[in-house]
């Protein structure tokens, strides 16, 4: 530590080093009631927050990833907005200061060298006392995250597919957040109050989330079954070459890793949450494809179910039945690949 300096620094800020004019300043970025502060993406501004000590602990040449978006920069390239303005205000106590001081030194040259000439200039400093530096009040987090990887701990405000420190997240965790979301959206919707939903039903936003759900769903199995089968077999794409995307067709996609040396996911679960997983996929092609109106392709899946030109109607309860035989489908795939 530099202590000679001479210039009073506001709390939080204190000069460390000094080359010739060049002043080099350290300033304290505050942490929050639980050790958190904020990190914001270059690229795409969002903001994210890091555990203090975890991120202390790593080395001096970090490069951060955004957890949104993917952006890999230096860490000192994701500043917040509030922690940046934090930095300017100790820039700015330092320059006002050596201003004053180059002020008064051209003062009393010009006073010494002008006394010839009958000129004279007074001048008097007094000492300034800088302001505080302006506090950080970023957003807190509900929920913190911990890596599995490098157990670094931070938190997001958003759906994220990176971690901080090591990059991108295993496809299973993306997948198991994806359905905890939708059950939080469930939830959420659950909570909102009565005259708050009536109106939303009668919009028919109630439905159309439903919907969603059943779509998002699948989709999120799509992308872990096609994701471990990438990763764990060697001549995955010879093998799916002409099958069309075998991985939003849940018999074919496990008949797919049968024959790819792997055991049946379908004997992982009950018969009974298989026949309803098969359900809800006949279900998400109609609503995809067919705005939820039944087709004979639907009926070949779910016999007896409808006639052919009745729309489907979901439900709270189907969504989240939906979400838990996922859950169990992408344990599934999980627990049947090599560790």
């Amino acid at each position: 530590m530099w202590d000679n300096s001479p210039f009073p620094m506001p709390d939080g800020a204190k000069i460390t080093d000094r080359q010739g004019d060049q002043y080099k300043v350290s300033v304290s970025i505050p942490f929050d009631a639980d050790g958190f502060f904020g990190r914001q993406c270059p690229e795409c501004s969002m903001l994210f927050r890091v555990h203090g000590d975890d991120y202390e602990a790593l080395p001096d040449d970090l490069r951060l990833w955004c957890v949104y978006c993917g952006h890999n920069a230096d860490h000192s390239d994701f500043w917040t907005d509030q922690q940046r303005e934090r930095a300017m205000e100790a820039a700015r106590a330092l320059g006002a200061q050596t201003v004053q001081q180059g002020f008064a030194r051209v003062l009393c040259s010009t006073r010494n060298s002008s006394r010839r000439g009958h000129v004279s200039v007074s001048f008097r400093s007094r000492p300034r006392y800088p302001r505080p530096l302006p506090e950080i009040d970023e957003e807190r987090l509900a929920r913190t995250r911990t890596c599995a990887g490098c157990e670094i701990r931070y938190g997001v405000f958003g759906e994220h597919r990176y971690c901080p420190s090591c990059g991108r997240l295993p496809a299973a965790t993306v997948a198991f957040d994806a359905l905890q979301a939708e059950t939080a959206r469930l939830d959420a919707l659950t909570a909102l109050p009565d005259e708050i939903r009536a109106a939303l039903r009668e919009q028919g936003v109630f439905t159309r989330s439903w919907v969603d759900t059943i779509e998002n769903v699948v989709g999120v199995v799509e992308a872990l079954g096609s994701s471990v089968f990438h990763e764990h077999v060697t001549d995955a794409e010879e093998r799916l070459r002409g099958k069309g995307n075998v991985f939003q067709r849940l018999d074919d996609m496990a008949d797919l890793l049968v024959s790819a040396g792997f055991p049946d996911v379908r004997g992982s679960l009950e018969s009974s949450a298989w026949q309803r997983l098969l359900r809800t996929w006949a279900a998400r092609h109609v609503f995809t494809h067919n705005d939820g109106v039944v087709d004979e392709r639907y009926l070949r899946r779910v016999p007896a179910s409808r006639t052919v030109g009745q729309r489907l109607v979901i439900s709270d309860a189907d969504c989240r039945e939906a979400v838990g035989d996922a859950t169990a489908l992408c344990r599934a795939l999980v627990d049947i690949m090599p560790q």
